[in-house]
């Protein structure tokens, strides 16, 4: 596996210009296994860890080979194959039945975000614990953060019953991802380091993690789309992903996350496509008024700027460039504009407003350089 971590200390935060040093950190407790070509191995020994008999796979049917090859150490007593972007309340309902009606007492769910967010759904109110086996660089597994879809909203919370007991990280599952999927996936990823700088529990703990999780998906990322079968790059890209992923779980939800939310639940955008289009934009309206996070994220890239860094990595993966191109109509976006509105951190570093939301969600609408 490449070497990392190794510049981590050498950007760890420095003491702010004024005033003391106060804030607090939460860790999640969770067992993390980097286990490249044993996926099986590592699950069937985490479900023994938990003592569990009667296992729930949760994968969605294009996921159901690896599913096979990832539990091929267990004899599952349902398999459940129901997975729908954003987890509409009525999936969620019919799992949480399906689960209770097999008597199962644990699940281990095999895919990508939508899939662990459906194990989370059923988490929620049975407490049953989850191996969680990712397919794509979601981040879901490693966070105690919860979706559901109904009536067009999306709600999330936060609960650690649905925080996955144990997650398997094994790179040769990710091999056929498409590469168009792969890239929109690691820049939901690389937005979850950008908004863990600014979101309202940010700390230097989660400035860390979420620095060098930036780092790592920059280096990784471009390996993948060139060689989607590669393993050093797909490798990279995961552990940048985890580490994206604890920062966010720390930080909280900022301004990006809040606005992604209301366009995929109000409009049924894709999940990881609108985040890798909303990215910049966030980051050009937030940037000038936090410029530590901008010197950090420069860094990371490698950049004089942390959104030309972006930008250029953005163009090198031929990212998605428009909010029209994944479905948003122009129309649509007074009413998403005040939903943000509704919810939009008060800590964010720019002030958000009508007017300046608008302009943001125009211009990515319409794939415009961002300003």
């Amino acid at each position: 596996m490449p070497a990392m971590g190794r510049e981590v200390l050498s950007r760890a935060p420095a003491r702010p210009e004024t005033g003391p040093v106060h804030f607090v950190h939460e860790s999640l407790p969770q067992r993390v296994r980097f286990q490249t070509g044993d996926a099986a191995a590592a699950v069937t020994a985490e479900v023994e860890r938990l003592g569990a008999a009667r296992v729930m796979v949760i994968a969605g049917s294009a996921e159901g080979e690896l599913a096979d090859l990832v539990t091929s150490g267990l004899t599952p007593v349902l398999r459940h194959d129901e997975v729908v972007m954003h987890v509409p309340i009525e999936v969620a309902e019919r799992a949480r039945a399906a689960a209770v009606e097999s008597r199962a007492d644990a699940i281990v769910s095999v895919g990508g975000g939508s899939t662990t967010g459906l194990a989370k759904a059923v988490a929620l109110t049975t407490g049953l614990p989850i191996v969680a086996v990712p397919t794509t660089y979601a981040g879901s597994e490693a966070t105690a953060v919860w979706g559901l879809t109904e009536a067009s909203r999306k709600t999330t919370g936060v609960d650690p019953v649905v925080l996955p007991r144990a997650v398997v990280y094994d790179a040769t599952l990710l091999r056929s991802l498409p590469v168009e999927l792969s890239v929109a996936s690691g820049l939901n990823a690389l937005a979850h380091c950008v908004d863990s700088l600014w979101a309202p529990q940010a700390d230097p703990i989660n400035a860390v993690l979420a620095t060098e999780g930036a780092r790592a998906l920059r280096d990784g990322l471009p390996l993948v789309a060139g060689d989607p079968a590669g393993l050093p790059g797909i490798e990279l890209a995961l552990y940048g992903a985890h580490l994206a992923a604890k920062a966010f779980a720390s930080a909280g939800s900022g301004l990006h996350h809040k606005i992604c939310h209301v366009l995929g639940g109000r409009y049924d955008l894709p999940h990881a496509q609108t985040h890798a289009t909303v990215l910049p934009y966030v980051l050009a309206l937030n940037a000038p008024n936090a410029p530590e996070a901008a010197t950090r994220l420069a860094g990371a890239f490698g950049s004089p700027t942390a959104l030309a860094g972006l930008q250029e990595l953005r163009s090198t993966l031929g990212a998605p460039r428009a909010l029209r191109d994944v479905g948003l109509e122009e129309a649509d976006i007074p009413a998403a504009v005040e939903d943000v509105l509704a919810i939009a951190p008060p800590s964010n570093p720019t002030p958000v407003t009508t007017e300046n939301l608008t302009r943001l969600l125009q211009a990515a609408w319409a794939g415009e350089e961002p300003q």
